[in-house]
């Protein structure tokens, strides 16, 4: 049965694909570099910004040595505009709202570094439903390595099977699903409201009570 419910952040509980991609390009664009907005979905969306950096020095000849001070001007650019953006949405704080009355432990789970995750939460007001926060600063290997839902489900004392992860993107999903957990795929913050969470919870529920029956009548 579940127990707990680990959403991403960007694109999940914060429409801020767009953000990160406009930040990023203007960071980028300091030293000639840019980046469309088709290669930022299809290529480097849900990586943090120093694997997209990696990326860019061996596609593109970016100089490595640019690489803290572009990511630091990055980082800049994102909170301007988390800042002067992020505001609180009604269906993710019914969702977070309800779920966390009926008892389900609550994450987020991000890519992103430690201090987007808390500005993002504390703007949006979502940070009172949360019980645990994870960056890219918690664990050694970010997205779409499984670390930061293994840790999270760890930190809950659960187990994979008792934990639901919405996610949106490639990187996330295959992360979500290494971890052994459920998951929820959702295509933008729109699909992040109560009733499909608590379909999608339903549904697992209905099979592991159904596993249970087949296993106590053999």
């Amino acid at each position: 049965m579940i127990k707990a419910v680990i959403f991403d952040m960007d694109g999940v509980l914060i429409e801020a694909k767009d953000w990160h991609y406009e930040a990023l390009n203007k960071a980028l664009n300091l030293f000639g570099h840019t980046i469309s907005r088709h290669e930022h979905l299809t290529t480097y969306d849900g990586l943090p910004t120093s694997r997209k950096l990696d990326m860019l020095s061996v596609e593109r000849d970016l100089p490595v040595e640019l690489h803290a001070f572009i990511n630091e001007m990055k980082q800049m650019y994102t909170m301007e505009i988390v800042y002067a953006q992020c505001k609180p949405t009604f269906v993710h704080q019914r969702a977070l709202s309800s779920l966390k009355s009926q008892g389900y432990k609550l994450a987020v789970a991000s890519n992103s570094i430690r201090n987007t995750v808390e500005v993002m939460m504390e703007k949006s007001r979502l940070d009172q439903y949360l019980d645990l926060k994870l960056s890219n600063e918690d664990v050694v290997n970010a997205k779409p390595a499984p670390d930061i839902y293994t840790k999270a489900i760890e930190s809950f004392g659960l187990l994979p099977e008792e934990c639901l992860i919405v996610e949106d993107n490639e990187n996330g999903i295959r992360a979500a699903r290494a971890s052994g957990a459920h998951v929820l795929v959702v295509q933008d913050v729109e699909d992040v409201n109560l009733d499909n969470i608590t379909a999608r919870i339903q549904e697992i529920n209905a099979q592991a009570t159904q596993q249970e029956s087949l296993l106590c009548a053999s």
